[in-house]
């Protein structure tokens, strides 16, 4: 793993960092995330957003590359999965 090179980015890496965590560990969108950071103070668009985790999060994990691996298996809910069926 290759160590990522934060210069030119306008927020500290904390702030990035925790971008992506919301992103990939939670089943939020780019505007979620956008409106989170909102609450606490931070303005950043979902299009920051968007750009930080599939530049930074695609990095991180050479092996997870392949077609954004890391990004496209996000715990995403299904349908009625939680809904027990009684006949």
């Amino acid at each position: 793993m290759s160590t990522i090179s934060y210069s030119g980015y306008r927020f500290p890496p904390e702030i990035i960092h925790r971008v992506i965590w919301l992103y990939l560990r939670f089943t939020l969108s780019f505007r979620d995330v956008e409106d989170v950071l909102a609450e606490r103070g931070i303005t950043v668009s979902y299009e920051t957003v968007r750009r930080w985790v599939y530049e930074i999060a695609s990095n991180h994990d050479p092996s997870q590359n392949r077609n954004n691996s890391l990004i496209a298996h996000r715990n995403v809910p299904t349908g009625w999965g939680h809904v027990s069926r009684e006949r």
